[in-house]
């Protein structure tokens, strides 16, 4: 007898996530990012309009399960840093736990723009740069107390951003020193939609 074939589920919000915000009193917001280290993707949910599915049927959200109220947009390779994952600052590592866009930068610039402490300083039509910051600065601030936020592991003061590379070739794999690169295909569009104080939740899986 063939065994039944299985649906795949639909990716989900973290449940980890989840409780995080809770545990803090932050709410969910309409875009929520999730960077997962250990597949180098980078998940973009958007919370569904009220009353409708994926697929358009009607649907009543429940209190007990937001994670329903939420579906993938679209998923991205990313690269997280070459040094692995960790808080302190110094360590030249990516950051877990949940964090919000603090600021953006960098959305009137041209496809390739250079940046230098967040200001144009070039263009990659000049010439490829190692190591350069490049189309958008989406920079992230930690929202956990003691482990992403204050003292030697805060994050916004690590200066950890979502932004381009001046080597595209890299992404999908660790590459970075401590940020999360993106493509300029991905990040601009993504850049466009995503507003400050959008969520983005980094894990290990």
């Amino acid at each position: 007898m063939t065994a039944p074939t299985r649906t795949p589920r639909a990716p989900r919000l973290p449940p980890k996530l989840l409780l995080a915000t809770m545990r803090l009193g932050v709410p969910l917001t309409r875009n929520v990012l999730v960077v997962h280290v250990a597949t180098q993707r980078l998940d973009w949910f958007v919370k569904r309009r009220v009353g409708t599915s994926a697929r358009g049927a009607r649907t009543t959200e429940s209190a007990a399960s937001p994670a329903a109220g939420y579906e993938l947009k679209k998923t991205f390779r990313c690269s997280t840093s070459r040094h692995g994952i960790g808080q302190i600052a110094g360590s030249n590592r990516t950051p877990l736990g949940l964090h919000h866009i603090a600021e953006k930068h960098g959305g009137d610039q041209p496809v390739g723009t250079i940046f230098r402490d967040r200001r144009p300083v070039g263009n990659l039509a000049n010439g490829m740069v190692p190591g350069a910051i490049t189309n958008r600065i989406l920079w992230l601030a930690g929202l956990e107390d003691g482990f992403n936020r204050g003292g030697n592991v805060d994050t916004y003061a690590r200066y950890i951003y979502i932004h381009g590379t001046g080597d595209e070739a890299t992404i999908g794999q660790p590459a970075s020193g401590g940020c999360v690169h993106l493509a300029a295909d991905d990040l601009i569009p993504l850049y466009a939609a995503v507003p400050v104080g959008t969520l983005v939740w980094i894990a290990r899986r």
